[in-house]
Formats: structure tokens, C-alpha cells, sequence
């Protein structure tokens, strides 16, 4: 542990570069969690719950028009300035060839799975237990965060960390301001008005941030659009298992509870989850994500093993703690039950270990990913069986329950996998 914590710390002095755009992020993050505490008290459970149904679908509906271009953005453009390319190449050439191909890739894709989805709505709405009205809201959301993800991604690749900080925090504010105008002026008490507010600033965001970044149409490529897919494959089976196995309590609850209760779970359980999410995001992801890449994995894999339960009392008291602040703040329509907290706070507490194994092994490349994707595709079912079954039988508290098991399962799963295949190699030579 001696070595790992130098190399963080040396680490942390080699990013100091970063400190403020980081913490830019972090209160742009903070604005945005707090827009979502203003909708939720405003608006009261049944309208928060709808607003959670539709982001709960486009945040499924993302990976597929995604394909995890983001994350390979991520690896190429700073690649781009690596001496091997063909020097007949300019690197400035290079990523705008690489932006480009993207960008149109992306939104050729989007389009086409928001069309699928429009045309396919009698069946989707019935699967989903939804109406059309909803499915298209839930895919125009989809379209816009998929474009935000997206150029953010470019602004971080090509390195302009202070403009997409300063994006980032200039919509958060927009957002919380046209949340508080629909809430306190008009009175809206639905939640499409919030659901427009987010579509938009997500737009505007992905619109601006053409600012720190060249696209030129003729520079679209082919070949390097199958590269670009072909790269992100693993890394899109990755996203769309987990956004499956942990976006699909909602829509479960939405077909066996009332529309209230969505909201409520919302408040215990989404909002924590996403909150910190976006804390590794914008905080110790920065450090973190760079040692786990340069690391021994089996050492790292070890280490995690020993940590788990370290991390996951942690954050189940951070979790307890943050989340009774929130029904606080949020209001009566949000009762407050010490069992029900409990039950949230030990389900996030499992899922941030089971976060932290799936970080490390995509930081191993394809090895890394094909173990987790085997490992997501044994628990994955168990999960989802066990979700549908304890929702359909105690809704709200029957979630709650599904989720730790869940994270449970996807854990034991993947500490038995990588204890075999990760041994040390003086243990694999004999």
C-alpha cells in the first residue's frame, strides 16, 4: 500500500494543473445536484417520478447511440500527439479528422435510433410501461446527452480542461435558474417543463463547446470510423450490461408501484448513486484512473479485495449521512424511514465496490474488459430476476432490497473471477 500511496501522491503533484478546473467541475456538479433537489421538492414525488422514469430510459438509450465514442475519445485525441502517426500527417489534421468523424457518426446514429424508437413506439411504450408521449421525451434527452457527453469528451481529449469547466458550470447555472423561473413564476408542477430545461442546456453546452474544437465535413472518414467503433466495442457491451442491470429498477417500479413511489426511490437511491458517481468523475478520478492504468492489475485486483469492505462502510456512512440531508431539504411528499435509508445507503456502499472493480479492470484493456463483460453477462440475470421478483412483491422497499442483492451478486461474481485469473505469476508458474 506504501508504493501505491507515493505514486498518488507524486501523482497529485504532477496534476496540480488541474486543481482548478476540477473544482469548477465539482461545484458545476454541485449546481446541477441541487437543480434536481429544487425539481424534486417542487414538483412532488408522482411529477419527480416521471422526470426519473424518462431520465432512468435515456440513460439506457444512451450507450446504444453512444457506442462508447467518448471513452475512445478520450485515448485517441491525445494519442494524436504522439510522434508514431505518419508524420505525412498533421496532428492538427489528425483531430479534427478524428472530431469530425465522431461527431457525424454519432449524430447519423442518434437520429436513426431515435427514428427506430419513434417507429417502434407501440411496442416499446407497452415493454416499458410508458406512453408515446414519454418515450419521446425520454429519446430527445437521450440525443442531448449523448451530443454533451460527446463534445465534452473532445475538450477533454484535446486538453482545454478550463473551457469545458467553465461550460459546464455556466449551464449548471442556467439550468438551476430556469428550473427556479418554471418553479417560482410559472408554477409549473410537471415534470416536461424540467425535462425541456435539461434538453436544452444539454444542447447549448454541446453547442458552445464548438468553441474549443474544428470539425470539417470533408474530413470524415470511414476507415477510421470502423476503428473508432471497432475500439469502443467492449467498452459499449460494458455500458449497456450496467445500464441494464442498474436503470431497469426504475422502469420495474414504474410498472408495480405507484408513480410516487418512483420519485421517492429516486431520492433514495438514484440521486446518492449519481452524486457520487459524479464525485469519482470530477474528483479522485483524476488521480485514480491514471495509477490503476499503470499498475500491476493483479496487484491492484489484490489490493481492491482487501479495501472492499474499507470502501464500503465508507461510503455507506456517506451515503446515510448525505441522503438525510436530501429529505431534509426536499419536503414532506418524501417520508423519511430509517429502514428504507439504511437499506439505500448499504446498497450504495456494495455498488461503489463493485464501481471500483469494474474501473480496474477496464483500465487493463481488453483482457480487463472481456473478464468483466463474462462476469456481467453470469450476474447480470440473477440480478434482473431478482430486481422484478422483490419490486413486484414489496415495490419500494422490494427495490431497495434488489439493489443490494444485486450489487451482491455482481461482486462475488467478480472477486471469484478475478482471484483465479489474477493470481501473482509466481502462483500461475506453479
Amino acid at each position: 500500500m506504501g508504493a501505491l500511496t507515493d505514486r498518488v501522491a507524486g501523482l497529485l503533484a504532477a496534476h496540480r494543473w488541474a486543481a482548478g478546473p476540477t473544482l469548477v467541475s465539482t461545484a458545476a456538479s454541485g449546481t446541477a445536484a441541487a437543480t434536481t433537489l429544487v425539481i424534486a421538492r417542487g414538483v412532488g414525488a408522482a411529477a419527480f417520478g416521471h422526470f426519473t422514469v424518462v431520465l432512468s430510459i435515456a440513460l439506457i438509450v444512451t450507450v446504444g447511440m453512444m457506442m462508447s465514442l467518448n471513452s475512445v475519445m478520450f485515448q485517441e485525441l491525445p494519442r494524436a500527439e504522439s510522434a508514431e502517426r505518419p508524420a505525412q500527417l498533421k496532428t492538427e489534421q489528425l483531430k479534427t479528422e478524428l472530431v469530425t468523424t465522431a461527431l457525424l457518426c454519432t449524430l447519423v446514429l442518434g437520429a436513426v435510433v431515435f427514428a427506430a424508437g419513434m417507429l417502434a413506439a407501440p411496442l416499446l411504450t407497452r415493454a416499458l410501461g410508458v406512453d408515446t408521449r414519454t418515450l419521446a421525451f425520454a429519446l430527445a434527452l437521450a440525443l442531448s446527452m449523448t451530443l454533451n457527453q460527446l463534445t465534452e469528451s473532445f475538450l477533454r481529449g484535446l486538453k482545454r480542461f478550463r473551457l469545458v469547466a467553465g461550460l459546464k458550470l455556466a449551464v449548471a447555472v442556467a439550468y438551476l435558474g430556469g428550473a427556479a423561473f418554471f418553479l417560482l413564476v410559472l408554477g409549473a408542477r410537471d415534470a416536461e417543463p424540467y425535462l425541456v430545461a435539461l434538453i436544452g442546456t444539454n444542447l447549448v453546452f454541446a453547442l458552445l463547446s464548438f468553441a474549443g474544437f474544428e470539425v470539417a465535413p470533408r474530413s470524415w472518414s470511414r476507415t477510421l470510423a470502423r476503428s473508432l467503433y471497432r475500439h469502443g466495442a467492449y467498452v459499449t457491451v460494458i455500458g449497456a450490461l450496467t445500464a441494464v442491470a442498474f436503470g431497469v429498477d426504475v422502469i420495474f417500479l414504474n410498472h408495480w408501484a405507484p408513480r410516487a413511489d418512483v420519485g421517492v426511490y429516486s431520492v433514495y437511491n438514484g440521486f446518492p448513486k449519481r452524486l457520487l458517481g459524479v464525485v469519482f468523475i470530477d474528483g479522485i478520478g483524476l488521480v485514480l484512473l491514471p495509477t490503476l492504468a499503470t499498475s500491476d492489475k493483479p496487484a491492484v485486483m489484490r489490493r481492491i479485495a482487501r479495501l472492499g469492505p474499507v470502501v464500503f462502510a465508507a461510503t455507506a456512512v456517506f451515503a446515510f449521512a448525505a441522503s438525510t440531508v436530501f429529505f431534509l431539504l426536499v419536503g414532506g411528499e418524501y417520508p423519511y424511514s430509517l429502514g428504507l435509508m439504511a437499506l439505500s445507503a448499504l446498497g450504495i456502499g456494495v455498488h461503489t465496490v463493485f464501481n471500483l472493480q469494474q474501473v480496474a479492470l477496464t483500465m487493463d484493456g481488453v483482457r480487463g474488459a472481456k473478464v468483466l463483460i463474462g462476469c456481467l453477462l453470469a450476474g447480470t440475470p440473477l440480478a434482473l430476476a431478482c430486481q422484478a421478483a422483490l419490486i413486484a412483491w414489496q415495490g419500494l422497499t422490494g427495490g431497495l432490497v434488489a439493489f443490494v442483492l444485486s450489487n451482491l451478486v455482481l461482486v462475488a461474481v467478480v472477486t471469484a473471477v478475478s482471484a483465479r485469473l489474477y493470481r501473482p505469476a509466481s502462483e500461475v508458474r506453479g
